[in-house]
């Protein structure tokens, strides 16, 4: 993760978090792991919970707390287990966080609701899903957003790099892993052509499978067919695909009366955040059953023999199942570890009770600790170049408002 090791050699003399006391909801991983070091380097504390009941390494979340750290996940969690672990990170009363690191938003939305005075103390909110983020904006809204929020999803290298690059090769990863699936010629349908629906379309595709697209939003779409992937409604295909894959971050997208007209043996599996985009609640009914194949790999059997596969229970497959690319989190970690630094250092006044975006200096700034992995050597402008475009040497080189994916900035 060499951006993040990177970023504590530089600043850990400086202990720019000295003070903060950072609770935190998110895969706990070795990557994690590394994240959560370097906070502690740089002067923070931390107690963390995990954002989702599969992707937890027992081994990662072990070796945290014997190094100390309290640590409260282990993989296959149960819903009331989930939910224990994230009041064990807030509650104890000798320890009261400031700063909130989340992924999906249950532990911001947790806090609010069971320790109202414990949110309104909190100095920031950094967020990295489309999920938590939306539930952000929904706070705000609703006037309950009593704390600065960072928007980490939408900034560039959340965006472009965990969303697509890391979803289009841990797709195929986490799909031979659970079923050994081949995918020349398979029929294929990805719900949703945000960045991580392009990514995993995009993986598919060069795998020689037929993948169609399904999207509600216009550009989104455009860009889908300019991609050469065909445009359809789920309703139109779901009885020919052979594999069916959501990335949309809504709920209900296949429901059950599309589960019900499945071909048999159809792969049903999630790439969102969230494990609402598959109405898995529908398939745990008496007409069914279920039969475990392996771990997280389950066949949903019909009256008449038909089976779909469902993998990870509809949860986030990569990361439940499979483990995704160590260079990419370290971009992600490296952005969550700025934000986090930006909003507890930055002075009174700078930011309201909002959603903010990352700045786009700190964006560049990440990828430009990148770039030596790649012995890339970037071009510098001249200073009457500069003056042409009305740009520092240094940059930003794009305005704030900038994003990967100009369509997600609208649905904003």
């Amino acid at each position: 993760m060499p951006a993040l090791m990177a970023l504590r050699k530089r600043a850990e003399g400086e202990k720019p978090l000295a003070g903060a006391k950072v609770v935190g909801c998110t895969h706990i991983t070795a990557h994690t792991a590394v994240l959560m070091e370097t906070l502690s380097a740089l002067g923070a504390q931390c107690r963390w919970a995990a954002c989702n009941i599969y992707s937890t390494q027992n081994a990662a979340a072990a070796a945290l707390a014997e190094e100390g750290f309290p640590v409260f996940a282990w993989k296959g969690e149960s819903e009331d287990d989930f939910w224990w672990c994230i009041d064990h990170c807030v509650s104890l009363e000798a320890w009261q966080p400031n700063m909130i690191l989340d992924d999906g938003g249950d532990l911001t939305h947790w806090i609010d609701k069971k320790y109202p005075s414990i949110f309104k103390m909190i100095k920031g909110i950094v967020e990295e899903s489309v999920t938590g983020v939306h539930r952000l904006y929904q706070l705000s809204k609703a006037g309950r957003l009593c704390v600065p929020a960072m928007n980490i999803n939408d900034s560039v290298t959340k965006q472009k790099f965990d969303n697509l690059y890391c979803c289009r090769e841990s797709i195929l990863d986490g799909l031979k892993r659970l079923t050994d699936v081949m995918f020349g010629g398979k029929q294929v349908v990805v719900c949703g052509y945000g960045e991580v629906g392009k990514g995993c379309s995009a993986a598919l595709k060069a795998m020689g499978s037929i993948v169609y697209i399904t999207e509600v939003d216009p550009i989104c779409a455009l860009q889908a067919c300019m991609d050469c992937f065909r445009l359809v409604k789920l309703n139109d295909v779901i009885r020919q695909v052979d594999m069916v894959i959501t990335c949309t971050g809504n709920k209900n997208v296949v429901g059950r009366d599309y589960l019900d007209r499945m071909k048999n043996g159809c792969i049903v599996c999630n790439m969102g955040h969230s494990n609402t985009e598959i109405d898995v609640a529908s398939l745990r009914s008496p007409e069914l059953t279920w039969e475990s194949v392996r771990s997280q790999v389950d066949h949903v059997i019909w009256p008449d023999g038909k089976r779909i596969i469902l993998l990870a229970e509809g949860h986030l497959l990569n990361l439940s199942c499979s483990t995704v690319p160590t260079f990419i989190l370290s971009i992600t970690a490296t952005t969550q570890a700025l934000a986090l630094i930006e909003l507890y250092n930055a002075p009174e006044g700078r930011y309201n009770k909002d959603v903010y975006l990352l700045p786009k200096k700190m964006d560049e700034f990440v990828a430009r600790l990148h770039l030596p992995t790649f012995d890339a050597h970037l071009t510098e402008l001249t200073d009457e170049q500069a003056k042409y475009l009305g740009l520092t040497k240094t940059g930003p080189f794009k305005p704030n408002y900038y994003s990967s994916d100009y369509a997600h900035q609208v649905v904003q």
